[in-house]
């Protein structure tokens, strides 16, 4: 996160899967789905906001720039918003104690998640494009994919939407996924998100770029390196998203002791191990399977209709009027 990947028709495969992806949402943890026309729609901001998307982009564009990890660090933050009930925006909210007490501090986030500045300089950019109509959460699902398109991957049409939620859920974000977390344990976090096998490989695949910090890797800061020193995810191609991060578990090469698990679990051979095996050899399958997850993904348990906000700033809820 070198040359850049080839892009490829993915919109027949993902207009079949948009409506059937739709209702994985409703039986994941935390927000149910409104019901009826405040379904998630590609058009959404069409005509409320038709510039949304080319704002989006643009901020992303400066501060890669000056920033190669933006891309990797803004869908991160996709990641850990959805995983915790639903892609609502909740992870970007401050403390606000004692009626809200942010996600940001919990380990998984701690001096992880970052980026927030950029989502800030996104909306403040919207606000100005097009006061008071998208959502933090939808700018999140936004970036992610515009990250991931510029750093040479797959193009997906983004279902939009979404509504900002106005609470923060630390039980739940005391669970995500984490670096060093079993096989076995990675697939019930995700199968409690509907999420499958092929899910959690496609979307584990999000670690062919970006750094991560030396104490979460296999080598845990060998060297004499402090622990907040930056290693590759993929010493290859760091900044490009591909499908040479599975040609690195392949080889026993995984960063992550949470990546290598995907083929060195006992029950992996059973699960997981072939589907790496498929994406290590298919950068287009990986591709196709890579957007249709991150879609099933953005529909967790979504806020929609007269459910929850707009926010007018990321970080707070409109209701402290400031």
């Amino acid at each position: 996160m070198a040359a850049s990947s080839s892009y490829f028709p993915l919109g027949f495969l993902l207009a079949a899967q948009c409506a059937l992806l739709l209702a994985f949402a409703g039986a994941a943890h935390g927000h149910p789905p409104s019901a009826g026309p405040a379904a998630l729609s590609a058009s959404f901001y069409d005509a409320s906001c038709p510039s949304a998307y080319d704002v989006v982009r643009r901020v992303i564009q400066d501060a890669r720039v000056s920033d190669p990890r933006i891309p990797a660090s803004l869908i991160r933050l996709h990641f850990h918003d959805c995983f915790v009930t639903g892609c609502d925006g909740s992870l970007l909210l401050d403390d606000d104690l004692p009626a809200i007490q942010s996600e940001k501090n919990v380990p998984a986030n701690d001096n992880s998640a970052r980026g927030f500045p950029v989502v800030d300089a996104i909306k403040s950019a919207l606000e100005e494009a097009c006061p008071g109509i998208v959502s933090c959460a939808d700018i999140l699902t936004l970036a992610a994919e515009i990250s991931v398109e510029l750093a040479g991957g797959p193009r997906w049409r983004v279902l939009l939407g979404r509504r900002d939620g106005t609470t923060t859920n630390i039980e739940s974000a005391n669970n995500l996924p984490n670096f060093f977390d079993p096989l076995e344990v990675l697939q019930e976090k995700f199968r409690n998100v509907n999420l499958d096998d092929t899910d959690l490989v496609a979307l584990q695949g999000a670690h062919t770029f970006g750094r991560v910090q030396c104490q979460f890797t296999r080598q845990n800061c060998t060297g004499g390196q402090a622990e907040g020193a930056l290693e590759n995810l993929d010493q290859a191609t760091p900044d490009v998203f591909d499908n040479k991060y599975y040609g690195n578990l392949l080889r026993g090469q995984a960063q992550l002791p949470s990546d290598q698990v995907m083929l060195s679990d006992p029950v992996a051979a059973a699960t997981t191990a072939p589907i790496v095996h498929r994406f290590a050899g298919n950068q287009k399958d990986f591709f196709r399977n890579f957007a249709a997850s991150m879609i099933k993904m953005g529909n967790i348990s979504p806020l929609t209709g007269r459910d929850g906000e707009i926010r007018k700033n990321c970080r707070r809820v409109n209701s402290k009027g400031y």
